[in-house]
């Protein structure tokens, strides 16, 4: 998914994801969105079971971000991003997270809270400046650019 886009199927909304498939059908469905300002991996299906199986909170299936923020990333942040942080009054599951460049980490999350690294970012002081998703559960983006697609065995 590019940034800029919706992560619906609905039709009132000019910039959500039917422009983008050619092979829309009904039935078809996403696991997990991703925010507008997000881009990278989105599974789609039109099989509810398959949704289900990666989308359900109690399946616990990994998700891998790659996270660019507006300052530099500090060891404590990392260390208090991969212990959780209270968001929503609720805190977040434990997490893997490291560093990968001076304002840039990765972060593997078995949750899927409402635009999550983007408020447990918020609430450690960091601004996160570009999102990107890169995997889901055995699932990876690899080498694909915003916008492709390509099917998979399941």
């Amino acid at each position: 998914k590019p940034c800029g886009i919706e992560t619906t199927f609905h039709e009132g909304i000019a910039n959500g994801l039917k422009p983008l498939l050619p092979f829309y059908k009904e039935g078809l469905t996403y696991a997990g969105r991703l925010d507008k300002e997000s881009e990278g991996l989105l599974l789609l299906s039109n099989d509810g079971r398959f949704i289900e199986m990666l989308t359900n909170p109690g399946s616990v299936k990994e998700k891998e971000y790659i996270v660019s923020v507006h300052m530099p990333v500090e060891p404590i942040f990392i260390e208090n991003m991969k212990q959780g942080v209270v968001i929503m009054g609720q805190k977040t599951r434990p997490c893997e997270a490291w560093q990968t460049g001076n304002r840039t980490f990765q972060i593997i999350l078995t949750e899927g809270r409402n635009r999550q690294i983007r408020r447990m970012c918020h609430q450690l002081g960091y601004k996160v400046e570009a999102l990107k998703r890169i995997r889901i559960d055995r699932f990876e983006l690899g080498d694909m650019k915003p916008g492709e697609y390509r099917k998979i065995n399941i």
